[in-house]
């Protein structure tokens, strides 16, 4: 039997020793290098959520832009601060809903009432019988309009203008403007066009509210949603959002 070669190379590293020692140091550099990694990542994720939520602090409040509409066309008028609370959607809390409501009532009436402090609930738009739309709280905000606290921070609420036992005020042009506005934002937050997510305020759980009632016509109002969805739709709404006009 022949004699058994020795290996004469070196480690990969240049260092002198056998395989095991090789392996040794090559899981030690591995930990220096993963834990280096790790620190890196963690500095990131920590910048990351310092710039998402810096705002939080006291004293310190998100920049926004006096005015600004996230719905291309509204007209703002701001909603008193007791009806509704700031946040940072869709970060700290997902948005996946509308809620439908009828505003029993007339339109100057429903912006007298969001603007009383008092009043304790708002939503973030109205729709007029002429098709006007009106935003009084950003989409960012929390808007206290559902009667469930769960359900105000996951969702977008449009009052419309009328009473829920009179069909007539449902207009063809409140339909096609509410249509569109319902459309836009289930587009800038992925919502699914369907009736487990386009819901009426009677819809939510521990509500004793009837709205928007018996006289709402769900599936034209679903099918104008769905039609206006084909158009293109809205950037997702940031801190400056658009100026209204």
């Amino acid at each position: 039997m022949g004699a058994k070669h020795e290996s004469t190379s070196e480690p990969a590293d240049g260092s002198a020793g056998g395989s095991g020692d090789a392996d040794r140091r090559i899981g030690r550099r591995a930990l220096i290098v993963g834990g280096a990694a790790a620190a890196v990542g963690t500095a990131v994720l920590a910048r990351d959520e310092l710039a998402r939520l810096w705002w939080r602090v006291p004293g310190v409040e998100r920049p926004r832009e006096e005015g600004a509409v996230d719905y291309a066309g509204a007209r703002w008028v701001a909603a008193a601060d007791a009806n509704w609370r700031r946040a940072d959607r869709p970060d700290d809390f997902g948005v996946d809903m509308v809620i439908v409501h009828v505003t029993q009532g007339s339109f100057d009436s429903a912006v007298k009432a969001f603007q009383d402090p008092g009043h304790q609930a708002a939503t973030h738009y109205i729709v007029g019988q002429d098709g006007a739309v009106t935003q009084m709280i950003r989409e960012l905000d929390v808007a206290y309009h559902a009667g469930n606290r769960e359900y105000n921070e996951r969702s977008v609420g449009i009052e419309h203008e009328g009473f829920v036992d009179r069909p007539q005020d449902f207009t063809d042009a409140m339909y096609a403007a509410s249509a569109r506005l319902t459309a836009r934002i289930c587009a800038r937050y992925g919502i699914p066009l369907d009736r487990e997510h386009i819901i009426g305020h009677v819809e939510v759980p521990g509500t004793d509210h009837t709205d928007p009632g018996p006289h709402w016509d769900w599936e034209r109002y679903m099918k104008l949603v769905r039609r206006a969805a084909t158009s293109r739709p809205s950037p997702a709404p940031s801190g400056s959002g658009t100026k209204s006009a």
